[in-house]
C-alpha cells in the first residue's frame, strides 16, 4: 500500500511540476521542465492582460511653481546665474549662503529654510572686501526613518520612484517644519542625502558647530581638509572618538575649528562607528576655494549639483562648476531605521548586527538619488566652446569607474593637490577609490578630442551593477551631459521618444519590477509573457509524460481497488 501511495503523491507532484504556471517557478525549474518536454510554443499575450504604460506630465515633474527660480537673480547684491535644470536651487537660499544669513535682509531669509544663525560672515580681517570669519551650524536629522503615528517612512525622501531607504544626515540649521507642509509627510529641500557641499575661502578661520539634534552620538571628521588636531581651547578636532574627542551626545553641541592653508576639493564625514555612519549618509564634499580679492563664496550647495554663485577663482577659467557626489547604499543597513522606535534597538541593529564585510549595495546615488531622479536636478548642462569644473567625490565603500560619454575631460587635482602640466591626464574613464576625490576640466570645443559635439551624452559609472536600481535598469547614478539645445522648456533632456520615453522610469512599478523593461520600444513583442503553463499538448508526446501519466493512473486505480476492497 505504501508503494501505490507512492505512486499517486509522485503523480501529484508530477502535475503540479508539469502545470504550474511559470511566474511560480524558479528559473532552474522552469529549464528542467523545458529540458525533459520541451519548450513551450508562443502564445500572443490576451490584449485584456496587457500592462498600460505609464503617462506623465512633465510640468508635473519639475514642479510648476519652481519655474521662475531658473531666471538669473540679483538678491542681497548676490549675482546668481540662471539655471535650466527642471528643479533648480531656491536662490534666496542661494543668496543667504553667500552673504550670510546674518547679512541678507529680512524678506531673503524668510523666503530661505536658513535658521537665523545658520551661516554667520564677518570680520574683514586682511582688507580686501570679503568676510574671513565663517560660523556654520549643522544639525544631524534622520530621513525614511519610522514613526508609531504615521504608516510610511519620516519625512520621507525617495531616491528614486517609490524608493525610500533610510538615512542620517547633516542638515544647515533651519527654521520651520521639516517637511514641505502640515499635510505633507515629504520631506523639505534641505532635507536630503548628501549633506551639503561646504565651501570656504583659503585662510579663513571657519568655525563649524556640530548640534546634535539626532538620537545617537556623532562627530564631524574633515577629510582631507588642514586643521590642528586640538582647537585654540585645548579640545580635540580630529572628529574621532576615544583619541581625539568625545563624541558629540544627542542634545549637545561641538565647534570644531578649522583655518586651510591649502585650497582644494575635501571630505567631511561622521566617524562614530564609520563603518556604519558613514555609509548611512553622514557626509558631504568640503570646498576650500584659492583666496581672490572681493570673494564671497556659495558656502552652502544643497545636495550638491550645480554651484550658481562660483567663486572669483572658479569663474577666472571656468564657465560653470558642478559638484558630483556618489554613494552606493546596502538598504540591509540603510533601513534598519525603519523597523524600531528605540534608540537602543537601533544601535544594536545598525553597530552590532549588521556585519559590513557582507555588505552588497542594492541602490547607487549620484547627489543623492539615483535615475531617473538625477535627470531633475543633477545634469551637467553645457554649451559649446566653453570649460567646466567637475568636482567628483566617491563618498561610498566601492570603487567608482566614471565615464562620460562624448568627451575626454582632464585631471587637474586629485584629493585636493593640484597637479603638474605633465600629471595631468586626459582620458574618459576616471576611476576613484573609496573617499577619493577628483578635480575634471571639460572643454567642450568639438575638436573630435576634446568633444565629439553637441547631444546628450550620458554620463555613469561603468561598473553594470551600479546603473540599476535594486537591479533594475536603467537607474543608479546615471546622469548626461546635455548641451542646452537638447533640453525640453521644463529642463528634461529630449529623448527620441518623446515625454512617454521617460514615463515608464517616473513610475513606482517600474523600479518594483512590474512592468517589463522594455514594454515600451515594442508592447506586441516585450510585453508582459503569459503566465499559465506555456507547454502544449505537443509535449504529450515525451516518453516521460507517459511514464509518469501510467504510473499515476495505475497508482490511483489501485488504491481506489484497495479502499473498495477494505
Amino acid at each position: 500500500m505504501r508503494v501505490l501511495h507512492l505512486l499517486v503523491f509522485s503523480g501529484l507532484l508530477f502535475g503540479i511540476f508539469y502545470n504550474a504556471p511559470q511566474n511560480l517557478l524558479p528559473a532552474n525549474l522552469i529549464q528542467l521542465r523545458a529540458s525533459w518536454f520541451g519548450p513551450g510554443e508562443f502564445r500572443k499575450r490576451p490584449a485584456s492582460a496587457e500592462i498600460e504604460i505609464p503617462s506623465i506630465n512633465t510640468e508635473d515633474i519639475c514642479h510648476p511653481e519652481v519655474a521662475n527660480w531658473r531666471k538669473s537673480f540679483r538678491i542681497d547684491d548676490v549675482e546668481i546665474d540662471s539655471a535650466e535644470d527642471c528643479r533648480p536651487d531656491n536662490p534666496w537660499d542661494v543668496a543667504a549662503a553667500v552673504k550670510g544669513t546674518n547679512n541678507v535682509s529680512m524678506s531673503t531669509l524668510h523666503q530661505s529654510l536658513f535658521a537665523p544663525d545658520a551661516i554667520e560672515k564677518s570680520q574683514d580681517r586682511d582688507g580686501d572686501g570679503d568676510p574671513d570669519l565663517i560660523e556654520i551650524r549643522l544639525e544631524v536629522m534622520e530621513i525614511n526613518g519610522n514613526s508609531p503615528d504615521i504608516k510610511g517612512p519620516v519625512p520621507e525622501f525617495e531616491i528614486a520612484p517609490g524608493v525610500t531607504p533610510g538615512f542620517w544626515i547633516f542638515v544647515p540649521k533651519s527654521r520651520g517644519m521639516s517637511t514641505v507642509d502640515f499635510e505633507s509627510n515629504i520631506a523639505n529641500r534641505f532635507m536630503r542625502m548628501p549633506g551639503p557641499a561646504i565651501r570656504v575661502e583659503q585662510g579663513d578661520e571657519v568655525r563649524i558647530t556640530l548640534e546634535n539634534t539626532h538620537y545617537l552620538p556623532h562627530t564631524i571628521h574633515f577629510h582631507g581638509v588642514d586643521h590642528p588636531f586640538k582647537n585654540p581651547q585645548g579640545d580635540g578636532n580630529d572628529g574621532v572618538p576615544l583619541f581625539s574627542e568625545h563624541p558629540v551626545m544627542p542634545g549637545e553641541k561641538k565647534t570644531y575649528w578649522l583655518k586651510p592653508r591649502h585650497a582644494g576639493t575635501m571630505f567631511y564625514h561622521c566617524h562614530v562607528q564609520p563603518q556604519a555612519h558613514i555609509l548611512m549618509g553622514l557626509q558631504g564634499m568640503f570646498i576650500i576655494e584659492e583666496n581672490r580679492p572681493d570673494n564671497w563664496v556659495q558656502t552652502i550647495n544643497i545636495g550638491a549639483g550645480r554651484v550658481r554663485a562660483p567663486s572669483q577663482a572658479v569663474k577666472e577659467q571656468f564657465d560653470r562648476e558642478f559638484d558630483m557626489h556618489y554613494l552606493e547604499v546596502d538598504k540591509e543597513l540603510n533601513n534598519q531605521i525603519q523597523n524600531f522606535n528605540d534608540p537602543r534597538l537601533i544601535s544594536r541593529a545598525v553597530h552590532r548586527r549588521y556585519n559590513v564585510t557582507q555588505r552588497q549595495a542594492d541602490y547607487f546615488t549620484l547627489n543623492g538619488q539615483s535615475f531617473p531622479y538625477t535627470m531633475r536636478d543633477s545634469l551637467l548642462i553645457m554649451e559649446e566652446n566653453q570649460r567646466y569644473k567637475l568636482r567628483v567625490l566617491n563618498g561610498g565603500s566601492e570603487g567608482l569607474s566614471l565615464h562620460i560619454h562624448g568627451h575626454k575631460p582632464t585631471i587637474t587635482h586629485r584629493d585636493g593637490v593640484a597637479l603638474s602640466a605633465s600629471q595631468r591626464e586626459q582620458r574618459d574613464v576616471f576611476w576613484l577609490s573609496s573617499a577619493q576625490r577628483l578635480d575634471l576640466s571639460i572643454d567642450t570645443t568639438n575638436d573630435g578630442l576634446n568633444a565629439y559635439g553637441p547631444g546628450a551624452w550620458l554620463v555613469h559609472d561603468h561598473r553594470e551593477a551600479s546603473v540599476t536600481t535594486n537591479g533594475i535598469g536603467p537607474g543608479g547614478g546615471v546622469s548626461l551631459l546635455v548641451y542646452k539645445n537638447y533640453l525640453t522648456e521644463p529642463g528634461l533632456p529630449k529623448n527620441v521618444m518623446g515625454a512617454a520615453g521617460l514615463a515608464t522610469f517616473f513610475s513606482e512599478k517600474y523600479y518594483a519590477g512590474d512592468i517589463p523593461v522594455l514594454a515600451q520600444m515594442d508592447p506586441e513583442s516585450f510585453s508582459e509573457p503569459v503566465t499559465d503553463n506555456q507547454f502544449t499538448f505537443s509535449a504529450l508526446r515525451s516518453p516521460l509524460f507517459f511514464v509518469f501519466s501510467v504510473a499515476f493512473i495505475c497508482g490511483l486505480m489501485v488504491t481506489v481497488w484497495v479502499w473498495r476492497r477494505d
